[in-house]
């Protein structure tokens, strides 16, 4: 019997995102899909306050002659297009028609095949290309001593930033992330555990170390070693890795994302047959091998022996302590501490792991908010949508500066600094493995 009305009793479904399918490709087809989906979106308008999306597309049909969606020209379509970061949380949180209802809305993939459809057409622009080239930009920043030091300066320096901003439409407030010659892969360092399995884990960890992990903040995996390793559970990095792909999947570069996913899912697959679990420390990238790649290859059985073995940190070590396998030997107290919930984190669909183990550290009090830091990859950055983003980022903001806690934390670290550099209260970010380091005094 179909499905009649608004909503569903029945769990969300995502269906594979279909892109080796020539109807993917096809314009008209995209064009028919867009009116359609927008017109469910304009009648219903849940979302309004996810992102700068959907009030886009609301102002377009307002402000038509018909004040409906077949007033809008389908050359401004992709205005909508363009504001929109693939957080996913309008599927997750908001939109009721998502499948298995009949009108099967699945409005982040449609703006992924327009991204896809848009690159394919026209590629990206020098700058956007550049921005999500992040293992190319970490490599060529930290292979040679003092190029991480210049760079450095130079991205805190405002003459040349307003520059940066003129000739690359960088924004000149947005704080770019910092290079370390030293990196994750230079100093990483673990004892050597016996692994035991517990649960649905096996006490046995790789940790992929991610770009901006490995280039930008490497300090973040040694507190993940230290933390980990108390807990004995034997961790070390995965051998090789190339970017998840996610930057280049946000851009609609699917031939890149399919080059990314050729270098790393023989790498870890392999270590899986191995016997490790895989865990990463940005939501991003835990994301795309839990969901976005196996979304884009649903018959590669390597790809779902990754997304079965793939875990966020957090949600590891939560497994562990139901199994009474996490150490509660806290040595220092954290207090008040607000926590921005990653998007990318939150679309998991795990709970809110990353609390409930802060919350275990004694006189502790995890304060969550599950709002948009507004950053969300090179969004932020991007000196045409800057603006939007740091008003995104308001409400999180208020909450941060309004609570004045002892620390802030998000587990996206770009996020994290995103809020810390809007926030009057805030002085420095932290990350929550930061803070469960410092708990345990390590």
């Amino acid at each position: 019997m179909a499905q009649q009305g608004e909503g569903s009793l029945q769990a969300p479904t995502r269906h594979p995102l279909g892109w080796q399918e020539d109807n993917f490709w096809e314009r008209d087809l995209l064009n028919e899909e867009l009116e359609r989906v927008y017109d469910v979106c304009h009648g219903c308008r849940r979302c309004v306050s996810l992102c700068d999306a959907f009030p886009t597309l609301f102002d377009l049909v307002d402000e038509s002659e018909t004040m409906e969606v077949d007033g809008v020209e389908k050359s401004d379509f992709f205005d909508v297009v363009e504001q929109c970061y693939l957080c996913d949380l309008c599927y997750l949180t908001k939109c009721p028609y998502v499948p298995p209802h009949e009108w099967n809305i699945d409005f982040p993939h449609l703006m992924l095949r327009a991204k896809a459809q848009k690159f394919k057409a026209d590629g990206g622009s020098f700058r956007d290309n550049l921005l999500t080239s992040t293992d190319r930009m970490g490599k060529a920043l930290t292979t040679i001593p003092l190029v991480d030091v210049t760079a450095n300066a130079l991205n805190k320096n405002k003459l040349f930033r307003n520059a940066l901003e003129t000739t690359l439409g960088v924004h000149a407030d947005a704080p770019l992330p910092e290079y370390h010659h030293k990196t994750l892969r230079k100093q990483f360092s673990a004892p050597l555990k016996s692994a035991t399995p517990l649960g649905r884990t096996t006490g046995k960890v790789a940790l992929y170390a991610t770009c901006y992990g490995n280039y930008n903040t490497p300090d973040l995996g040694q507190d993940f070693a230290h933390v980990f390793a108390h807990n004995d559970i034997h961790i070390e990095l995965v051998p090789k890795e190339a970017c998840c792909g996610m930057p280049k999947l946000e851009l609609g570069d699917l031939d890149s994302v399919n080059a990314l996913k050729e270098k790393n899912i023989p790498v870890l697959a392999k270590l899986v047959d191995q016997g490790f679990d895989l865990i990463a420390p940005i939501p991003s990238c835990v994301l795309m091998y839990k969901q976005e790649l196996p979304l884009m290859y649903p018959n590669d059985p390597e790809v779902i022996k990754v997304k079965n073995a793939f875990f966020d940190p957090f949600e590891y070590l939560f497994l562990r302590h139901k199994e009474g396998g996490l150490k509660l030997d806290f040595k220092e107290a954290l207090g008040e501490v607000s926590y921005q919930v990653a998007c990318h984190l939150r679309v998991q669909n795990i709970g809110n792991k990353t609390r409930d183990i802060l919350n275990l550290v004694n006189d502790t009090d995890v304060l969550t908010i599950e709002r948009c830091s507004g950053h969300d990859g090179t969004y932020a950055v991007k000196e045409e949508t800057r603006a939007k983003s740091v008003k995104i980022a308001k409400p999180v903001v208020r909450f941060v500066d309004t609570k004045q806690a002892k620390h802030f934390a998000s587990d996206c670290p770009m996020a994290a600094v995103h809020i810390a550099n809007l926030s009057e209260s805030v002085d420095l970010a932290a990350h929550p493995m930061t803070l469960l380091r410092k708990a345990y005094g390590l």
